[in-house]
């Protein structure tokens, strides 16, 4: 998944599910990925996974969710961003 962007990898994660995809150069090309495959809009979310520091950075276009009352391309809402942490972390490759 390192391929595109070599330093991190761009996440979509839907919390409601307990999915993600990740890699390419877009999160809205991961985001259209787990749409596609049944998840609700309201649930994905955008994320950046840094290998090297094993960290992860919530902002993401795919963020601005107004009718989620998140208005910045940050996750503004812990409990969302503990739940992706949480999918992220458990996948093997993370780890």
């Amino acid at each position: 998944m390192l391929e595109m962007l070599g330093s991190y990898i761009e996440l979509a994660v839907d919390v409601e599910r307990g999915i993600g995809a990740g890699g390419g150069s877009l999160h809205a090309d991961r985001e259209a990925v787990l749409l596609d495959d049944g998840s609700r809009q309201e649930s994905v979310w955008g994320a950046d996974w840094v290998p090297s520091s094993r960290k992860i950075h919530y902002e993401a276009l795919i963020n601005l969710q107004p009718g989620q009352k998140n208005l910045s391309m940050r996750v503004e809402d812990p409990v969302v961003c503990s739940g992706v942490e949480q999918i992220v972390r458990a996948w093997p490759e993370v780890e």
